[in-house]
């Protein structure tokens, strides 16, 4: 009875121990990628306590617009608890940057659409789903550029996607500079007004905050259109 009793454990542990190592290299891509994120993060971070870090700050503004995953706002955060006094200065290099980066995305998305379009096209995506595509930008891309410039939206699927729609890129560049500076501003008044007390709630509840603020934009215009 040991015997048997000792046998099944042994197959439940090799059991066990064989579906440890199947989840470790299904998760093992997902643990990479949070790893690297997690060093970029603390990279974006080193270049606050540097002479460079206005310079870096709208490299990271301009990339983060197109390509770069890490969002501006770490580094104009830590930039500003510095030096609160100069908290709009930073916004205003992150506004002007981002703005500058979403033109180079448009641009990306036009070369990229220019060049392999006619492969896609009926290929992977149909002519008729394209025309969508592009009558959406013609119609709702300002809002749409606006709404991404402004939230956690990764902005640079939208500058992209509005190169390959051929979106009208003075449209595209006034939408997302005014998005982008409302963002930034936003996060400059509330590093000026309460200092570093206000950097643990940035973090954790500034995603919901511009959601929030972007609904009552959105339900201010609907109000003023149907009740004027």
């Amino acid at each position: 009875m040991r015997s048997e009793s000792a046998s099944d454990n042994s197959e439940e542990r090799n059991a066990s121990s064989e579906s440890s190592g199947l989840a470790a290299i299904l998760l093992y891509p997902f643990v990479q990628t949070r790893r690297f994120i997690r060093f970029l993060y603390d990279w974006v971070l080193s270049w606050a306590h540097s002479r460079y870090g206005v310079v870096a700050l709208a490299a990271l503004s301009f990339m983060e617009s197109s390509f770069f995953p890490i969002p501006p706002d770490v580094l104009q955060i830590a930039l500003s608890l510095e030096r609160p006094k100069r908290s709009f200065y930073y916004a205003l290099v992150s506004a002007i940057a981002s703005t500058f980066g979403a033109a180079f995305g448009w641009y990306i998305g036009y070369a990229l659409w220019q060049a392999v379009g006619g492969y896609f096209v009926p290929a992977i995506i149909s002519a008729e789903n394209m025309d969508k595509v592009s009558d959406f930008f013609r119609e709702w891309g300002v809002g749409a550029l606006f709404a991404a410039a402004f939230t956690p939206i990764p902005f640079k699927a939208f500058t992209i996607t509005a190169g390959i729609a051929n979106m009208f890129l003075p449209y595209m560049l006034a939408a997302a500079f005014v998005g982008r500076s409302l963002r930034f501003f936003m996060v400059a008044a509330l590093i000026y007004v309460f200092g570093p007390s206000i950097k643990n709630w940035i973090d954790r509840y500034f995603g919901w905050l511009t959601i929030a603020f972007l609904v009552l934009l959105i339900g201010g215009f609907y109000c003023i259109k149907y009740v004027l």
